[in-house]
């Protein structure tokens, strides 16, 4: 789901004859994951690493793309499922992810219900017959499993969900037990498992209780071999998290996750190419070239009803069909993310981040999504740039896409003169002022996003 903390960012800019590329690095890193959120119309400027070009030199079109859809749960009508994966197909889609809740499939010990089971059944089977793959991503403790405190037991219902569902279980192995259940039951028909939804969530809503990564690395730990025993064709997918800073990332390798996945999970709604990025750089460091699979990443077409949903900024319909349309086309470029999966399918009257709206009408998005899934190497929204004078200083001035830092430089010659790191505003769009000092007639502007490097660079002269 949809969450994170924003932050305000803050302007960064230098003026200078040479330029210490070490420094530069070091400084930005330092900022490397943070959030920002500012009022529409307005440029956001902050710190970020320069991308390596070697990123995105090998173009690959073997993403797995995708969207999530609704999930298993009491009371599931297994005809519904016709419908949602008719519309995953609609769209081009490769695989679909969902929640598949223990605690909902099994709600007493060793007993399944067959209600949930049909559900689950259909939605493989209709799958598989238009060519989709599913990620079921499994979590919900049942009340006879869960570690949870003895008052959130006491009032534990297996057929409602409540607090104790939150928490891991006791013994992970009665969670392997479960997951080998699933892989055996639907085999190659599955894309992945995927162990649990985002552990490292200050709400706790989906892992609850203290040590975190240590109480999570425990059930992957189970759940990997069971599941290996069970179909070694299924992936695992571990991780889960939606932390961009690295700083959960860090203390899985510590506990020790490596090893146990196929594929690392990330959700990433804010600066989305920027946090996957980063968190690949965080894997090398640490040795792991296991893929990413960004399995949820979106935007709420909730503008201009609200300005912010769930700490993500709000967006028109259109710029979300944009934003959509260029991110997983980006990312089919990168050899590293093995798959990307928006979130979601349909609207709530809570959510907006649907390509279907609450009532079932295709949103511009559902088009564009249909557009980057079957094209993955298609066109991007270009980057522009013009360029005005305002009281004897420049003001740079455009739009870009979407999910990255962007760069701009002015030089002369090929002497950098000054250069600053920024953001887009809701809609996209840039406005910036150079110094005096830098609006010289002669010189250069240019502004390229990180994701793609200086190679995908606009530049105009300063007259």
């Amino acid at each position: 789901m949809p969450a994170g903390s924003a932050a305000r960012a803050t302007i960064v800019s230098w003026m200078t004859r040479r330029i210490v590329p070490r420094l530069a690095l070091g400084l930005a890193l330092a900022l490397c994951a943070l959030a920002s959120t500012t009022p529409a119309g307005e440029a956001r400027q902050t710190k970020k690493p320069h991308a390596k070009k070697t990123h995105h030199a090998q173009q690959t079109s073997a993403l797995l793309g995708g969207v999530n859809i609704p999930g298993v749960y009491h009371g599931s009508v297994a005809a519904e499922a016709d419908s949602v994966i008719a519309d995953a197909h609609a769209l081009h889609a490769k695989v679909v992810r969902t929640e598949v809740p223990w605690s909902v499939l099994e709600p007493v010990q060793g007993q399944i219900d067959a209600s949930a089971q049909a559900y689950a059944d259909r939605l493989v089977s209709d799958a598989a017959a238009d060519g989709i793959r599913v990620i079921m991503v499994v979590d919900d403790t049942p009340c006879w499993a869960s570690s949870a405190p003895i008052a959130a037991l006491t009032s534990c219902n297996p057929y409602a969900g409540g607090e104790a569902n939150a928490w891991p279980p006791s013994d992970p192995a009665t969670y392997a037990a479960f997951v080998a259940y699933l892989a055996r039951r639907y085999g190659s028909n599955l894309a992945a498992i995927e162990v649990w939804n985002e552990p490292d969530q200050s709400n706790e809503d989906y892992f609850a209780g203290p040590d975190k990564a240590e109480r999570y690395v425990a059930v992957l730990r189970a759940a990997y071999p069971a599941i290996k025993a069970a179909n070694p064709s299924v992936a695992v997918i571990g991780g889960s998290f939606v932390g961009s800073n690295g700083e959960f990332l860090r203390l899985l390798y510590a506990d020790g996750i490596k090893g146990y996945y196929d594929g690392l999970g990330v959700h990433f709604y804010t600066l989305t190419l920027a946090a996957v990025r980063y968190t690949h750089e965080v894997q090398l460091a640490n040795g792991d070239t296991t893929p990413l699979w960004l399995d949820e990443f979106g935007w709420s077409s909730c503008w201009p009803q609200e300005s912010i949903e769930q700490e993500q900024d709000c967006v028109t319909p259109q710029v979300q069909a944009t934003n959509l349309r260029n991110t997983f086309r980006a990312l089919a470029r990168s050899p590293y993310v093995a798959a990307a999966l928006a979130y979601k399918l349909q609207d709530s009257t809570a959510e907006y981040f649907g390509e279907l709206s609450s009532s079932g009408a295709r949103k511009p998005s559902f088009t564009a999504v249909a557009s980057a899934l079957s094209s993955p190497l298609g066109a991007i929204s270009p980057i522009t740039l013009s360029l005005r004078r305002v009281a004897g200083h420049v003001i740079a001035s455009g739009s870009a896409p979407v999910a990255d830092y962007m760069r701009l430089e002015v030089l002369r010659g090929k002497t950098l003169r000054y250069w600053s790191v920024f953001t887009l505003n809701r809609f996209n769009d840039y406005s910036i002022a150079l110094p005096a000092a830098v609006s010289l007639r002669g010189l250069r502007v240019r502004v390229y996003q990180y994701w793609s490097g200086p190679a995908g660079d606009v530049e105009k002269k300063i007259s």
